[in-house]
């Protein structure tokens, strides 16, 4: 009997919808080759439901969502909606609800992919970068005092508890270890400003490594300084593990340097609950109905929600397929500039998983 998996679709805003076609199209392919099912089930949280009713996300979202094996996000933000509404009330309230702890952001430049980093192939830019997901400054922990006036003060405090960082780097060295390339763990950070909250993490990365993954290398290095190797010596890194607001800045970097956003992908984990898988590069809505969108992005994160399910063949083949298409067949990774329409990308990957 063959393994079947339920999963939620939030197709979301602009060309959220388009991509998502893609991804569940190539998605389908790999899952009758591989013999299992997905049994697809749509929700409307988004911009448009917003405007329409009100509500950014109904109290039942996350009990709902939770009861599915995984989830598959198309992109979320509005033009008509005031930024922030929606992404703090559907994607972090989902993050935080789901306890989804873990975004993990493979940074892989793909052969026939351009990059901007001058003599760096696809040999040079294959690394993942683990960041803490649901703490730190993106809590909303702090408020303003005297709002409006002259002496207004703004507060917003980076909060972590050891349980937190703890459970975050124990995934990043299982997942060095389960990936085997370089065995090597690099706790990206800012300890020599950052005094209280760095100083948790680098103690509790050495005492954990030390004590549990003694055959993972360790290495440190502030964020500015990752920054600038992710530049210049991409090739160093193996897995990067940080906190929040610092992963959410070098994965953008990342994504620039494997050929931007429309081939960036992620994913929400909660190793013991239900995981979100997106593309990275929002809802782009002045593309949308447009059938010009690079999907490549949201094919990939379907090819991780695969893996995560423990269908590690199908997702190898959805990535190999992924790989063929852009050194024979793409032009360029951005929006219109591929040669092929959105349909006729997804066409392609599905044909040759």
């Amino acid at each position: 009997m063959s393994k079947s998996y339920n999963i939620a679709v939030l197709p979301g805003d602009g060309t959220g919808p388009e991509v998502v076609i893609e991804g569940k199209k190539v998605l389908s392919a790999a899952a009758q080759k591989f013999g299992f099912k997905l049994n697809y089930e749509e929700f409307d949280f988004g911009g448009d439901r917003y405007l329409r009713t009100g509500e950014v996300l109904p109290d039942t979202a996350s009990d709902q969502l939770s009861k599915f094996d995984s989830i598959f996000l198309g992109a979320i933000g509005h033009p008509d909606v005031k930024p922030g509404i929606l992404e703090k009330g559907i994607l972090l309230r989902l993050r935080f609800e789901l306890d989804q702890y873990i975004n993990l952001r493979p940074v892989k430049l793909y052969p026939g992919v351009p990059t901007p980093l001058k003599d760096k192939g696809p040999e040079h830019i294959d690394y993942v970068v683990v960041r803490e997901n649901t703490g730190g400054l993106y809590t909303g922990t702090g408020g303003f005092t005297m709002k409006g006036t002259p002496d207004e003060v703004a507060i917003q405090s980076m909060v972590y508890n050891r349980k937190q960082v703890e459970r975050c780097l124990k995934f990043a060295f299982d997942y060095t270890k389960k990936r085997n390339r370089k065995n090597t763990l690099a706790l990206c950070g800012k300890t020599n400003v950052l005094t209280y909250v760095y100083d948790l993490w680098e103690r509790a990365f050495h005492e954990l490594g030390a004590k549990d993954y003694p055959e993972i290398n360790r290495d440190y290095y502030h964020v500015d300084a990752t920054c600038m190797w992710m530049v210049k010596n991409p090739e160093w890194f193996d897995v990067i593990v940080t906190g929040n607001m610092f992963g959410d800045i070098i994965t953008d970097l990342g994504a620039i340097t494997q050929g931007g956003m429309g081939i960036a992908a992620g994913g929400n984990i909660n190793p013991e609950g239900v995981s979100m898988f997106e593309p990275i590069g929002g809802s782009a809505p002045k593309y949308t109905g447009k059938n010009v969108i690079n999907p490549l992005a949201a094919i990939a994160s379907g090819a991780m929600m695969l893996d995560h399910l423990g269908e590690e063949e199908a997702a190898l083949a959805i990535e190999a397929a992924i790989m063929d298409v852009t050194a024979n067949k793409l032009k360029d990774m951005g929006a219109g500039r591929m040669g092929y329409s959105t349909t006729e990308v997804g066409d392609l990957v599905a044909e040759r998983v």
